[in-house]
């Protein structure tokens, strides 16, 4: 894995770490922001990814639910916080980054769900972000598409 990708990489795990602690403490980013940047990961990551990832995604985090809520045939918060918050990250990063391709996107959160979220979570997540990607992304999704041949 290359410096650059590794260094999104840990940026997104910082993030979920991030986004997981307000889920459960509600803390205020500035105290999430410090308390995760003192940590030694840190200095491995893209801060500014880092801090675009946890603001962006804290700061919408009703919007993003509602985008979500017709893709989870349960609510929000029944989900596992591990998956809540992984999933808050991949809609954030569908709907705000149409720079980066929406497979590396779900690819990414994927990878955030076999490491830390539950058995067969990473399944969930795909399913879920796969959808929304369909509607989000849809012009980008079609354009992916071989055209049939003649």
């Amino acid at each position: 894995m290359s410096s650059g990708r590794a260094a999104r990489r840990r940026a997104r795990e910082l993030a979920l770490q991030g986004v997981y602690q307000w889920l459960l403490s509600g803390n205020s980013v500035p105290g999430i922001v410090e308390h995760l940047q003192q940590s030694e990961e840190f200095a491995k990551a893209d801060g500014e990814l880092f801090t675009q990832l946890l603001r962006g995604t804290i700061g919408r985090s009703a919007e993003l639910e509602a985008d979500l809520a017709p893709f989870i045939h349960r609510t929000v918060e029944e989900l596992s916080p591990v998956e809540r918050a992984i999933l808050l990250l991949g809609a954030f990063e569908l709907k705000c980054s149409p720079e980066i391709p929406y497979r590396v996107i779900i690819n990414e959160a994927i990878e955030l769900a076999k490491g830390y979220g539950g058995t067969d979570g990473h399944r969930f997540v795909n399913g879920v972000l796969d959808k929304l990607a369909g509607h989000l992304r849809q012009t980008e999704i079609e354009s992916q598409r071989t055209p049939d041949k003649p």
